[in-house]
């Protein structure tokens, strides 16, 4: 009898290792400094990959190479994406909630400014393609079956919504972020962490699917 994999995997014992991954980073964070173009500690990018190397090590124990390197194709998964018009919100719903928020700010008085980085685009569409995968590879390529069995997916996704948020709250606050920063993120990342589990599930639990919406 073949075993579902989810059956196997803790959630908890995942977040655990993500967090004991990070703290070494967190700590060089004041050390290394930002970088300037993204305003973002340039520790950032390798906790992107914690997630990544805590379902790598975790699936290793649990099935051997083998199950990292099923892992690691399900990052280019697309294949999965049966009906091809979910690629609609895959590409256009986040730059249209993005612009919503924008013009929301602009009207009740904050002066928000997008700089001009269109020629970047496609370099920064990868580099954040890169640093999804690194995220999303743990968090949905992992964490999130478990959760979903046990709980369905909006319980789920309220669930991985937590640990998601209070990992980046070094990175918010090294930044000079406020504690409202921080409380405004909450409902953010609830909010975004349940687009990504409706699209992921939509999407014939589609890695790939999770990853771009995320980039």
């Amino acid at each position: 009898m073949k075993i579902r994999a989810s059956s196997k995997r803790s959630s908890l014992k995942f977040f655990v290792l993500v967090f004991l991954l990070a703290i070494p980073l967190w700590l060089l964070s004041a050390i290394i400094g930002n970088i300037a173009t993204l305003k973002v500690p340039v520790t950032d990018l390798a906790l992107a990959f914690m997630p990544l190397t805590a379902a790598a090590i975790l699936v290793y124990k649990e099935e051997g190479l083998g199950g990292v390197k099923m892992l690691f194709k399900r990052i280019f998964d697309y294949k999965r994406i049966r009906q091809k018009i979910w690629y609609l919100p895959l590409i256009f719903l986040m730059p249209i909630i993005y612009l919503l928020v924008f013009g929301v700010m602009r009207l009740i008085g904050d002066n928000a400014v997008a700089d001009n980085h269109l020629l970047m685009l496609p370099f920064f569409f990868v580099l954040f393609f890169i640093l999804a995968a690194g995220e999303e590879t743990g968090w949905m390529g992992y964490a999130i079956d478990p959760l979903q069995d046990r709980w369905g997916a909006l319980k789920g996704s309220l669930i991985l919504a937590i640990p998601w948020w209070i990992g980046h709250f070094p990175s918010i606050i090294h930044i000079g972020g406020t504690i409202a920063d921080l409380a405004w993120w909450l409902p953010g990342a609830i909010a975004l962490r349940i687009l990504i589990v409706w699209i992921y599930n939509n999407t014939g639990k589609s890695l790939f699917a999770a990853i771009f919406f995320h980039a």
